[in-house]
């Protein structure tokens, strides 16, 4: 199955000038052979070697993936990726490129492959588990989860019990530090002592997934991903935690990447190392049903830029750097000194450390974390203690059901004010929550000076770091994203947007960015989910905010780390997890692909396919539609999310009656069912919305009615819920559930399914943390979508991006940050990887060992 539509067949090129007419014949050999494939594949009788593939003959990339597919199958020719073809647009340079990159020995047989010294081999393919080890696995995560749910509530049962027999408000809030004070420490330190009872120290080894040891290393994953101290990222406490989870880590240390690691004792950073936001460091990768830990290093005063993922035994040496949207293979090392980019990554000269070093001592860290840890205890947990007072107050029914006697759920009373409780607090949160974020971060941002050094851990890293979290909130992104409005709630957090050209898709609903008030956005472009505005830079010791402006007409794809000197101006497209470049002339007029970036044609005729729609007249008709249709689904969201919390309060309500005569386990109930009811509810509204308006494969315009429900499919479920249940035999199910075409023991460890009906997996998957598997895509105004399969014990790596179209054969490695482009066809047990991938082997720097 190749996951091909009818939506996806190459068009008829045959009135094509350069087709028809002026044919330049091929020579026998290679451009022979690749002539007659792509007459095939465009289905004419004819090419010329010396035309264009997209100016001339009008191809466009899922053609071209078609075109090189069939190449592979080739076994006398070199392998043909996606690159080579952008960068070789015609038969004739393209054949020349491929006898040039003949390798100089051949490949040796079957059995004789010898293992370089120091190298590490691949883990072999695992036996396939049975099913009594997957079923008690799951068993097992299940015990784990109802134990600790109990320990919380039965702590947090008493500890309240104690508080509320405090007499004055004086003394309620002592009792309440004391006690948050202990739960917080309590919280921080379980999970270290957890690690270090049931794993010791992590040391280089294989651990089969499903396994009993991998319940431990899914316990500690959890537990340890879940430590408050999580919250402190770019404060020195984090590197505390890390310190008490094993890592070794030097002074001046600083990590802004919330993906906590969790092989910790493999980890080694020295002095005044950075890491980046949006940065996997794991210490662990699965394949073929084999969890391997293993080592990833960072020499002193090292940089790791945004968007990044280093796999295991990677390292980089003293003051080197990786770039933004970068990634090191297993067994890559960078140098001392030296700086590297792409994916995987290659030398280069450019300089990523754009803030220098300023005076940052540690008495100023450690002022900063004990400030932070007072305002937690002082301010932020007495806070949260007194709201649940505060809710019995005004939710009078709660603190009926907590008392002694007839049940208060049998009245009718009570339900009623339940309902208008809810009622008021969602949907009086929601003009509050606007207002804070429109007054309270503009007023802090008159402390930042755009272009100036501040040392970090002061008075104004802290107002940055509230300016980057009060206007980054993801809920009212989702909102407002993929409609009319976005432009406007944007441009309230203090987005430049110039002169909008409303499109109703200017941007997607996942935007995010260090200050809104210095992020511009030219007039006519257009922006899919995952764009982040990098407009802070940092050093282990200062940090600087300036302007980052993205030029006019220009259309951004998904996963999208944009840096504040980007070097891009108008009229430019940006391919997905495109690594945008910091040096080199202002690209224009251009299209821009991979990483390292290479430019590639703005656009093709079949994207232009609905250009007409767009014209003023079209617009005045067919935009006011969209904006009916979008309101309605933005409706549709809250309500869905009201129904939601609604119903929560309900059990929240049960949960406090039952209290009286059963205790702690009633509490420790409801976090169970708020669980279990939460993943019922949202896969019931998204079969709902599916049932309504299926997700097929599809090519149409923005402005096509068929779009504006594949929006509402976008927006109105919810996937967040679904983090809870990575690593576990139930993702599966809840995928099942959800529509997936799914084989069974598939090992998920936190990928993404845009569509989840239009995806196939196979048995015995491995699906990494932070893959993506998108079965759609859009270029200005035209939208695509088709199926996906992914082969049965195939792998994806951490970080790796799937697009549409795509079919990955049995057995196949999809390495980490790559991107697997349009239409791509992997044969089975064949090694892809890079950005665009394409298929790689020992000694090439790109391979995935």
């Amino acid at each position: 199955m190749t996951g091909k539509s009818f939506e996806a067949m190459p068009p008829d090129l045959g009135a094509s000038p350069t087709v028809g007419g002026g044919i330049a014949a091929p020579t026998a050999g290679v451009e022979g052979v690749l002539a007659a494939v792509l007459a095939d594949v465009v289905r004419v009788g004819q090419v010329s070697v010396d035309s264009h593939f997209f100016d001339d003959l009008g191809a466009d990339s899922m053609v071209m993936a078609q075109f090189c597919a069939r190449v592979r199958k080739h076994a006398d020719l070199p392998s043909l990726s996606m690159k080579d073809v952008y960068r070789h647009p015609t038969i004739r340079s393209l054949a020349t490129a491929l006898a040039a990159s003949v390798p100089a020995a051949p490949a040796a047989p079957p059995g004789a492959e010898s293992t370089a010294p120091g190298e590490s081999t691949a883990p072999a393919s695992a036996a396939p588990t049975g099913t009594p080890r997957y079923v008690l696995c799951g068993a097992l995560q299940v015990l784990a989860f109802l134990g600790y749910s109990y320990l919380v509530a039965l702590v947090a049962a008493r500890g309240y019990t104690w508080i509320s027999a405090g007499s004055g408000l004086w003394d309620v809030y002592l009792r309440s530090v004391l006690f948050g004070a202990a739960g917080f420490a309590g919280l921080c330190v379980f999970p270290v002592l957890v690690k270090w009872l049931l794993i010791g120290r992590w040391k280089p080894r294989q651990i089969r997934v499903w396994s009993l040891a991998y319940v431990r290393l899914w316990i500690v994953k959890t537990l340890v991903r879940s430590d408050p101290l999580v919250l402190f990222v770019g404060s020195p406490l984090y590197a505390l935690y890390l310190k008490a989870l094993g890592a070794r880590i030097g002074r001046g240390v600083v990590i802004l990447s919330r993906n906590v690691p969790l092989c910790t004792d493999l980890l080694a950073i020295g002095d005044g190392a950075l890491i980046r936001k949006d940065s996997y460091f794991t210490g662990y990768r699965a394949q073929a049903g084999v969890i391997r830990t293993g080592t990833v290093a960072l020499g002193r005063n090292a940089v790791v830029s945004e968007a990044t993922v280093l796999d295991i035994d990677t390292s980089l040496g003293e003051a080197a750097q990786l770039g933004h949207a970068s990634s090191l293979h297993s067994g890559q090392a960078v140098p001392d000194g030296e700086h590297w980019h792409g994916s995987p990554a290659q030398r280069t000269e450019v300089d990523y450390q754009a803030v220098g070093p300023v005076a940052c001592g540690a008495t100023r860290r450690v002022l900063h974390s004990l400030v932070q840890l007072l305002t937690v205890l002082l301010v932020y947990v007495p806070l949260a203690i007194g709201a649940v007072g505060l809710l019995l107050t005004v939710a009078p029914q709660l603190a009926v059901a907590l008392e002694p006697g007839p049940s208060a759920l049998t009245t009718w009373t009570f339900y009623a004010d339940a309902l208008a409780f809810s009622l008021v607090m969602f949907f009086g949160a929601l003009p509050l929550g606007l207002l804070l974020m429109v007054t309270v971060p503009r007023l802090l941002n008159r402390a930042i000076t755009p272009g100036r050094v501040y040392p970090l851990y002061g008075f104004h890293y802290g107002v940055h770091r509230a300016i980057t979290f009060m206007t980054n909130r993801r809920s009212l992104m989702r909102l407002f994203g993929d409609s009319s409005c976005i432009v406007h709630y944007l441009r309230c957090l203090g987005y430049d947007l110039s002169r909008i050209e409303q499109t109703g898709s200017n941007f997607g609903t996942e935007v995010k960015h260090e200050t809104p008030y210095l992020s511009s956005v030219g007039s006519g472009t257009m922006v899919a989910d995952g764009l982040s505005i990098n407009n802070a830079d940092f050093s282990s010791t200062s940090f600087r905010v300036s302007r980052t402006s993205i030029g006019p007409r220009n259309f951004l794809g998904n996963r999208i780390a944009y840096p504040s000197r980007g070097r891009t101006g108008d009229n430019c497209l940006l391919a997905t997890k495109v690594m945008v470049p910091v040096d080199g002339e202002v690209r224009e007029g251009v299209g821009l692909l991979g990483s390292p970036s290479f430019e590639i044609p703005r656009s093709v005729q079949r994207d232009s396919s609905f250009d007409g729609l767009k014209s003023e007249e079209q617009l005045r008709h067919r935009l006011p539609a969209k904006n009916r249709h979008n309101a309605a689904t933005m409706g549709w969201y809250l309500l869905a999310r009201w129904i939601y919390f609604f119903l929560v309060t309900l059990l929240v309500s049960a949960a406090a009656d039952l209290y009286a005569p059963f205790g702690a386990a009633a509490i420790a109930l409801a976090n169970v069912l708020v669980v279990l009811f939460t993943a019922v509810y949202y896969v019931l509204v998204e079969r709902a919305v599916t049932a309504c308006h299926p997700t097929d494969p599809l090519f149409c315009s923005i402005y096509d009615e068929r779009f504006w429900q594949r929006e509402r499919f976008w927006k109105v479920p919810s996937e967040t819920y679904l983090r809870l249940f990575d690593g576990t035999p139930f993702k599966s199910v809840l995928w099942r559930m959800l529509g997936v075409r799914i084989g069974r023991r598939v090992f998920d460890d936190g990928c993404y399914l845009t569509e989840r009906t239009m995806v196939t997996l196979g048995d015995g998957c491995t699906l990494n943390t932070g893959s993506v598997v998108q079965c759609h895509s859009q270029e200005d105004g035209t939208f695509k979508s088709d199926r996906s399969t992914i082969g049965s014990g195939a792998t994806l790596g951490v970080g790796a991006f799937v697009h549409y179209g795509v079919a990955i054969g049995d057995g196949a490695v999809l390495a980490p940050d790559s991107f697997l482009m349009k239409g791509e066809v992997l044969p089975q047990r064949a090694r892809w990887g890079g950005n665009p991938a394409r298929q790689i082997g020992r000694g090439d720097g790109g391979e995935w060992r």
